[in-house]
């Protein structure tokens, strides 16, 4: 460990994959072209999202906000990690590792339960077919999406509060590719059992409530197509739940396989490909397969495709 005068350092060195030199260079580069393919996915599904009369609907004025997420993600992150990644001064300073940390909490809080209100919105679709347009018109979900951003803005302040009490001790080499929650804590000294109780049950709170929600949605869908009679029915009621049950699977899925595995069988460097995989490859499949699996979405882009180069 590094120690230096200060309780609170200055700033942050991030270890990130320094002892595997040989690979830092792919990493840019993969994860800047990445980055890039994600920044213009996300932008083209909002483009896309706002100027298609077509998809004047609830699932893609969620989707757009989806896609806002996964924008602010990935670049309250991947810059500083392409600087690190590139350069052998690899640190933050303490306030950017600050705001590193209450962007990801804010909006890993939001997209769980904006997940959990699309869910909702499928089974509405699917459930209450007659009733769509009255349960999800357009008041509603604007009231529900500024509840989720409001849940998520508040649990991210919570979540920094705690976090940013924690004493450092001077201590300023954080093991990770950006500034996390469990790293700083695992990073911190003197007494902070009370401080990991707190995030430990918000977090749980955070993550076990969508993901129920998200649940008995897809539990009531399952049911109330496996009652269409038609094969050409039911394919259709699936298509159109498909692509968000890809992302769900996507965004919880290495979560849960971390918290099932025993914690001597997590290597040293496993949270760092984790961390990786969350928070640049998912934002970026988002929008692909959105758009690929959606035959609006996919004539959408295309026309606005054809708008740019004609215009030009």
């Amino acid at each position: 460990m590094v120690l230096i005068n200060e309780s609170y350092p200055k700033e942050f060195i991030l270890v990130g994959f320094a002892d595997y030199p040989w690979l830092e260079f792919p990493l840019f580069v993969i994860v800047f072209i990445i980055y890039s393919m994600g920044m213009i996915g996300n932008i083209a599904i909002i483009l896309v999202s706002k100027l298609d009369p077509r998809l004047q609907s609830p699932m893609y004025f969620f989707l757009t906000n989806l896609s806002f997420l996964d924008i602010c993600l990935t670049t309250s992150i991947v810059p500083q990690m392409l600087f690190n990644l590139g350069s052998s001064k690899k640190t933050i300073s303490y306030v950017g590792c600050a705001v590193q940390v209450y962007f990801f909490s804010t909006v890993g809080a939001t997209e769980r339960l904006l997940l959990a209100l699309m869910s909702f919105d499928r089974y509405v679709a699917i459930c209450r077919p007659l009733h769509y347009t009255l349960i999800m018109n357009q008041r509603i979900c604007i009231l529900l999406v500024s509840i989720v951003w409001m849940s998520g803005i508040t649990y991210g302040a919570f979540e920094i509060s705690l976090t940013l009490r924690l004493p450092l001790c001077g201590i300023n080499k954080l093991d990770h590719i950006f500034c996390e929650i469990p790293v700083l804590i695992k990073t911190a000294c003197g007494e902070k059992e009370a401080n990991e109780l707190s995030l430990s049950v918000v977090c749980i709170f955070i993550v076990a409530i969508p993901l129920c929600l998200i649940l008995a949605s897809y539990a009531s869908i399952g049911r109330a197509i496996l009652k269409i009679k038609s094969s050409e029915g039911r394919k259709k009621a699936f298509g159109t739940c498909s692509s968000h049950l890809i992302v769900v699977l996507l965004f919880y899925g290495p979560v849960i396989s971390m918290y099932l595995q025993p914690p001597s069988s997590i290597s040293r460097d496993q949270p760092k490909f984790m961390a990786f995989f969350y928070t640049v490859v998912i934002p970026t499949l988002n929008p692909f397969i959105y758009t690929l699996r959606n035959k609006d979405a996919k004539g959408a882009l295309s026309k606005l495709v054809r708008s740019i180069f004609t215009s030009k």
